[in-house]
């Protein structure tokens, strides 16, 4: 029987991808294994894989289309000796009915209006107990537009109990509400036709803007700076480099960067104040066990962020290692989903930019990210005397949900301890 190939979920949170290129032609066999395209996603390009063999019958979805959903058929597969239309499931078809069909349809009836009440003569008395005019005064309700269903016409509570208020005037806003953003042709009109070129976002510049949209409009962010020494580190760091080993090339094992340095002690400190390694949901405080750190790397059209699992438990030359083959591996939009999704905490280290300090947007599941910024030699005062020192400032920006502001002064002391005195990583 034919096989449909659909169009796969490469993440938990995928909806939809783009299918960048077809590997194998209609009419072409298969195996199982064989990899049949290749589907882009906001933050990496994934294979997919032919499931059973045969013969490729039909390409269902063009080379180049983005926004394919999820379970969407893209091919099929046909057995031995089997041809198209034996069987194969077509392409889902929009359960919306189109557009012509919706402006051809007749318009809803419209309600029938309530019937009028009664007219009461005017300037005729009203008869009404003292607690219904009570109780209409204090629902603004005219006690002159009701009619009573007590003795003679007599307007008794119930009959205001099934009143509805008269319309009251809108009350002044005490600020004017959010204009919503200009649309792309109101923003256009600011420049002169022919000085500028479109160029249409990708699908990983969308989620970027979607997901730091959110995280900025719904996570209260809180901020706390601290300047570290890192003469330490650096010393350990050109020490610790010099000795590694070599190989058959004669270059050295590893290289360990002050980034790794930072990772590590990130996560040191998770363990140090584990109050500060959790994750916010509406409906509880999720605790995590390890300290997994996500690191923003640099690439065309945007940034990713891998995860270093556990990095509590490893040593920095695995760190070291593990970055090196991450960040590769990202700006060719190779890794997997599970090697980017998740973490409790994230760094962003513009220091190699010679960027003093800033501050990072949380991006959830984190409820922190530490803002690094470039090494730079200052004057400090020790004692009362004046050294000069290496030194960088760094910010972490919090979750302020999970993480109160004392609580992150606790963690971002402990950053800077471990930072300042690399030792007590091994301890």
């Amino acid at each position: 029987m034919p096989v449909n190939v659909l169009m796969p979920a490469l993440s938990p949170t995928m909806e939809k991808g783009k299918l960048a290129k077809w590997l194998k032609k209609e009419g072409d066999a298969v195996k199982s294994g064989d990899v049949l395209a290749e589907i882009e996603t906001d933050k990496a390009t994934m294979e997919v894989e032919a499931v059973d063999e045969g013969t490729v019958g039909k390409l269902l979805i063009p080379a180049g289309t983005e926004d394919v959903l999820v379970n969407t058929p893209i091919a099929v597969i046909l057995g031995e000796g089997e041809k198209m239309g034996q069987g194969a499931a077509p392409a889902p078809k929009p359960t919306a009915p189109p557009p012509a069909a919706v402006a051809a349809a007749p318009p809803p009836a419209p309600a029938p209006a309530a019937p009028p009440a009664p007219a009461r003569a005017e300037g005729a008395r009203i008869f009404a107990s003292p607690l219904a005019r009570r109780v209409a005064k204090q629902k603004g309700i005219d006690i002159a537009t009701l009619l009573g269903s007590g003795p003679h016409g007599r307007i008794v509570v119930k009959d205001v109990d099934s009143a509805k208020p008269a319309a009251q005037p809108a009350a002044k806003p005490a600020a004017a509400a959010i204009a919503p953003p200009p649309s792309d042709e109101q923003v256009l009109k600011l420049f002169a036709e022919g000085s500028y070129e479109l160029v249409p976002h990708d699908g990983l510049r969308k989620v970027i803007a979607r997901r730091l949209t959110e995280s900025k409009q719904t996570i209260p962010h809180f901020y706390v700076s601290v300047d570290v020494a890192i003469d330490h580190l650096l010393d350990l760091r050109e020490r610790l480099n010099l000795q590694a080993p070599k190989d058959k090339e004669g270059k050295p094992l590893w290289k360990i960067s002050v980034n790794d340095f930072i990772i590590k002690a990130m996560a040191m400190a998770l363990i140090k104040v584990p109050d500060a390694n959790v994750t916010w949901t509406e409906t509880a405080m999720v605790k995590h066990k390890h300290a997994d750190i996500g690191v923003a790397v640099s690439i065309p059209g945007g940034l990713i962020t891998p995860i270093v699992r556990s990095a509590e438990l490893k040593g920095l030359a695995r760190i070291s290692t593990e970055m090196k083959d991450y960040a590769a591996r990202a700006r060719n939009r190779k890794l997997k989903p599970e090697e980017y999704t998740g973490g409790s905490a994230a760094i962003s280290n513009m220091g190699m930019l010679n960027v003093k300090s800033f501050a990072a947007i949380v991006n959830p599941p984190h409820a922190s990210i530490l803002a690094v910024g470039s090494g730079e030699r200052r004057p400090v005062v020790r004692g009362n005397g004046i050294v000069i020192e290496q030194q960088m400032t760094i910010t972490l920006s919090t979750d302020h949900r999970c993480i109160d502001g004392a609580l992150g002064a606790e963690f971002i002391g402990a950053i800077k301890s471990h930072l300042e005195e690399p030792g007590l990583m091994l301890v």
